[in-house]
């Protein structure tokens, strides 16, 4: 129904932005490739998916037209819902994800939180052929980003996760890497989790 959106950033967190598009505010939800990409623009233009569901319409958005491809074709998937399919393209860059399935890398996508063998094989079972006919073209993304502890936490609580678990994954990898950004240190904590 919308194709994207093209207005003023009102708010920008790790999983969810707002953006003004002449006067009305569009609450989008975001994976952190995504958060990666838009954190230092004021004004963007998001790509976008409607998800219509018989309790809710929710909206997501999308750096580019490539990593949203790959979030279609991940919830086509039977088991994979939005939610997990956020959360891949949140632990792996679009790039990584494309690879991981292409060339049937099941540990690359056990290593996402709640996807286990069975969903790993049928992801690559059913989505290995129409990737590579989808003619999805791959870009290398900059992960420079400065940020704090409570951004990582806030977006691992939005994501669905214990507070207790997620700040102590978050301490954890906090003392034994050198992470500075929010998403590196999410994906970092995701893998823990």
């Amino acid at each position: 129904m919308y194709d994207y959106l093209k207005g003023k950033l009102v708010e920008k967190t790790p999983t969810y932005i707002v953006i003004d598009v002449s006067g009305v505010g569009y609450m989008v939800n975001i994976s952190l490739t995504t958060y990666s990409k838009i954190k230092e623009k004021e004004d963007i233009k998001i790509f976008t998916y409607l998800l219509v569901r018989e309790d809710a319409q929710i909206l997501f958005g999308f750096a580019d037209e490539n990593e949203r491809l790959l979030f279609s074709h991940l919830i086509s998937v039977s088991g994979v819902g939005a939610n997990t399919a956020r959360l891949i393209l949140s632990s792996l860059t679009t790039e990584e994800a494309f690879n991981a399935i292409v060339q049937s890398k099941i540990n690359v996508l056990q290593g996402v939180k709640g996807i286990g063998g069975k969903t790993a094989q049928r992801i690559i079972i059913d989505l290995k052929d129409k990737l590579i006919k989808s003619g999805i073209e791959l870009e290398k993304t900059d992960h420079t980003h400065n940020t704090i502890r409570e951004e990582a936490l806030s977006g691992l609580l939005i994501l669905g996760f214990n507070k207790l678990s997620a700040e102590k994954a978050v301490d954890k990898v906090l003392k034994a890497d050198n992470v500075v950004d929010v998403e590196g240190l999410i994906k970092e904590s995701l893998k823990m989790l």
